[in-house]
């Protein structure tokens, strides 16, 4: 057992490592379709955005040996030490960050460039593992409750202040993973009601969704008090006050933030996407392009480098956010539906190999991982054949760019780590 434990490559599941391998190499076949020119397609020209990716990809075999490296017990008791230096790297961009289309998100390092928002997944995961595993913590207490979502919604809410609302939007997966260890669904439901009634006050504006709302909760409040419940309205009446003053609130606080505060491009994009406007020349031109490239692939798709809306350079960011649309135009409906099934094998073998373990800290961060995972592909595939707006999330372990590359492979391999040694690092 000694002779195992030393071994870095003991224990490792190697379907996991298999899967990574395809989506990695299925992802630059799809970076070089989108950048390569006919005066230049030399593979290792690290000028171009497929050799710098293949840079990347050759970087993270090293970043992958390190990881593994370390033991398992290593990441549980420094997670919150690497969940505080993240943060911090959070902040130096204020004052150090390089400025990126309108965000500071970037620390230039002259010959590259890196994301810390990427990272701070991955200390996030550890973070929220290290709370919840705890066996003083009783997270079925409203105050240990708030901890975690401090934990959470900290870096999310620096991330907004870059501004990168895209990528803050990430965390709204970890409810999921604090869904699995006790918090009631109920959170999720009022999140999502909330988010239902932030876009149905946006479609119909707040006067027509607050006096709609105001008469079905009279509708409600006057069948309850027919059905015998006086009583209840009676020492209740307050609670129900209280309800018309919050849904009024939020209802008028989203006009005015809406209308106030959101970006016109940020409105533009909402109302695009609602219906509310056609544009597929300015700020919908990208999901447009997106769409067309997409469904022009159809069953079987055009053929590796012989997508021609694709080899037009007709999407922006095609190598990045809309990478996507390449698989659909090149490989088809077959080769989309592949990517999304590799996908969801590993999200299911992540999930299974979690609920293996005794320990909480491996569990938990298992499903850290895999929601993350989830969220990442559901939103930009979502984005890219035109049901979700454009919000700059990228394809994991598939969209160009060394920072995203390096952050879900610490994410993963991280987890790979705590499953491989899961039966005596504890």
């Amino acid at each position: 057992m000694r002779q195992e434990k030393n071994n870095i490559f003991a224990g490792i599941d190697w379907l996991l490592v298999f899967l990574y391998i395809i989506l990695v190499g299925f992802g630059w076949l799809n970076i070089f379709a989108t950048s390569k020119t006919e005066e230049n397609h030399e593979i290792l020209d690290f000028s171009t955005k497929y050799g710098k990716q293949i840079l990347w990809i050759s970087l993270s075999v090293p970043l992958i040996i390190s990881i593994l490296f370390f033991n398992s017990k290593f990441y549980e008791k420094f997670a919150s030490i690497l969940y505080l230096i993240s943060i911090f790297s959070l902040l130096l961009l204020f004052p150090l960050g390089n400025e990126i289309n309108g965000a500071k998100s970037w620390f230039n390092f002259g010959v590259m460039s890196l994301q810390p928002s990427e990272f701070v997944k991955a200390c996030t995961a550890l973070a929220v593992a290290k709370l919840l595993s705890d066996r003083q913590y009783n997270f079925k207490l409203v105050k240990n409750q708030i901890k975690a979502f401090i934990i959470v919604f900290f870096p999310a809410l620096l991330i907004t202040l870059q501004p990168d609302a895209g990528s803050a939007l990430i965390y709204l997966s970890f409810f999921f993973v604090l869904n699995r260890e006790g918090l009631t669904l109920n959170y999720i439901l009022l999140g999502a009601a909330v988010i239902a009634l932030f876009v149905l006050t946006i479609f119909f504006g707040a006067n027509t969704m607050f006096i709609s709302l105001f008469i079905i909760i009279s509708i409600v409040t006057a069948y309850i008090i027919y059905r015998g419940g006086k009583r209840f309205f009676r020492f209740n009446w307050y609670k129900i006050l209280g309800f018309y003053a919050l849904v009024a609130l939020f209802i008028f606080g989203t006009e005015f933030t809406y209308n106030n505060i959101f970006k016109q491009h940020h409105r533009d994009r909402f109302e695009v996407l609602l219906g509310m406007k056609v544009d597929n020349v300015n700020i919908g031109y990208n999901s447009h392009q997106s769409e067309l490239t997409i469904s022009s692939g159809g069953w079987f798709g055009k053929g590796f480098l012989e997508g021609d809306i694709t080899q037009g350079n007709f999407v922006p960011e095609q190598h990045t956010d809309y990478i996507f649309s390449t698989v659909g135009e090149e490989w088809g409906f077959i080769g989309s539906s592949f990517v999304i099934i590799v996908f969801m094998l590993m999200m299911y073998r992540i999930i299974y190999l979690a609920e293996t373990h005794t320990n909480k800290f491996g569990r938990i961060y298992g499903y850290g991982l895999a929601s993350i995972l989830f969220f990442h592909v559901i939103v930009n595939v979502g984005m890219v054949i035109g049901l979700l707006p454009t919000v700059g999330i990228p394809l994991p372990f598939f969209s160009y760019g060394g920072s995203s590359l390096w952050g879900f492979t610490i994410l993963l391999f991280i987890f790979i780590r705590l499953d491989a040694h899961k039966n005596y690092d504890w």
